[in-house]
């Protein structure tokens, strides 16, 4: 009975309009995605990192499929890679910044799959998969390849891509926004 009225106290608390409250249940929000949601996420994905947020432009289409396709199709038909294959890859139009992609940890991975793996940068890339023997990536936006994606071991992948939340990343973003590059900020174009 102690429990039960303690805990009617505690929420009547939270239901108070007051800075203390306010803050208390912020404090209590943070532990509960921390500790909580982003732990049976990560169970229930098998990925150590369920969620991620698009931070760069490198998978950003800057028009319509048909237009993108005419002016990146020469690298990728190098790669044997057609514009009818492209169509059917997953999330063929790119991604945006700010995104937040749910992330799957599967161990195969088909040439299209996005996937997200760690490298020498301060984040994991989230880019296409290009070439399967070497797993081979390249970011939709990029010109070409960048030299630590050529031939990505398996144990740097974290997952692929399953699915995205458009633009609800900037939630987060817009926090360290001002601390990037001046070349970093801001929406892609």
């Amino acid at each position: 009975m102690l429990l039960k009225e303690s805990l009617k106290k505690f929420w009547n608390f939270l239901n108070e309009d007051s800075w203390l409250s306010w803050i208390v249940s912020i404090i209590l929000i943070i532990i509960f995605i921390k500790f909580i949601f982003f732990p049976i996420l990560s169970f229930l994905t098998g990925s150590s990192l369920p969620l991620v947020v698009v931070e760069s432009c490198s998978m950003y289409h800057e028009s319509n499929f048909e237009e993108w396709w005419n002016k990146n199709s020469e690298w990728y038909e190098d790669k044997d890679i057609n514009k009818e294959e492209f169509k059917s890859f997953p999330f063929k139009n790119g991604l945006n910044k700010g995104d937040i992609i749910l992330v799957l940890g599967k161990k195969n991975y088909e040439i299209g799959d996005i996937i997200i793996f760690t490298s020498s940068t301060k984040h994991p890339l989230i880019h296409r998969v290009v070439t399967k023997s070497p797993i081979s990536t390249k970011g939709d936006h990029n010109a070409n390849q960048l030299l630590i994606e050529k031939d990505i071991p398996k144990e740097a992948i974290i997952g692929k891509s399953a699915m995205k939340i458009p633009l609800l990343g900037w939630i987060k973003l817009v926090i360290f926004e001002p601390f990037r590059s001046t070349n970093e900020k801001g929406l892609c174009n």
